[in-house]
């Protein structure tokens, strides 16, 4: 059975930084893509960020020059550096493949003053 676990959310200020991570557990970690999504409560789940097995990388308008996703096969597990954060990428962020494995608890990021 695949399992998930995203960490490394917080409290951040403007401005500040966070790295995420996605261990998954159970799969071929190498083989598969991996979306980072974020939920905000009363708004649909959205992608963030995503990489290809092979590498190839996506990202949302909002997050671009400000994200950066990578991988470490050799550890399972996906990482998104989050630096200069906003108020707006304050939600859940959850990491997936597709199709979708059974979804993780998440990890909390809020952007306050």
């Amino acid at each position: 059975q695949v399992q998930v676990v995203e960490s490394g959310g917080g409290w951040v200020q403007p401005g500040g930084s966070l790295k995420l991570s996605c261990t998954v557990s159970g799969t071929t970690f190498s083989s598969r893509s991996i979306t980072w999504f974020r939920q905000v409560p009363g708004k649909q789940r959205e992608p963030v960020a995503g990489i290809s097995a092979g590498g190839r990388l996506t990202y949302e308008d909002n997050v671009k020059g400000r994200f950066t996703l990578t991988r470490d096969n050799s550890k399972n597990t996906a990482f998104l550096q989050m630096n200069n954060l906003k108020f707006e990428d304050t939600g859940v962020y959850l990491c997936n493949s597709f199709p979708n494995w059974d979804w993780g608890q998440g990890t909390q990021v809020t952007v306050s003053s």
